[in-house]
């Protein structure tokens, strides 16, 4: 499994350590609220909003360095908006969500 990194964000920041501060801050501020409205919509198995969530966490993916997780968690959102919630795209989305929170805390 891909490992979340900064690579991304130090390209973005371009040397500037306040530019990657304040990309990182609002990567730690807003990652917990997204997770917490992805599980609400989960329990209660509103396809529409489960999408809208994962496609506005998987953008977090790319800017941590995770492609291939960002690749899958678009699968996962391709299967929502049919209507599907994939047993394996969701239990793979939550790995890498936990990853994710993990590295953050170390950050």
């Amino acid at each position: 499994m891909e490992q979340p990194n900064l690579d991304y964000i130090e390209q973005l920041a371009r040397g500037d350590e306040s530019i990657k501060k304040t990309l990182i801050d609002v990567i730690k501020t807003e990652f917990p609220d997204e997770i917490k409205d992805y599980y609400i919509s989960l329990e209660l198995k509103d396809f529409k909003k489960i999408e809208s969530n994962v496609h506005r966490i998987k953008h977090k993916f790319s800017i941590l360095g995770l492609v291939k997780s960002y690749n899958k968690a678009n699968e996962f959102e391709h299967s929502l908006r049919e209507h599907q919630l994939n047993l394996k795209e969701h239990q793979d989305f939550d790995k890498i969500l936990t990853a994710i929170s993990e590295y953050l805390k170390t950050i």
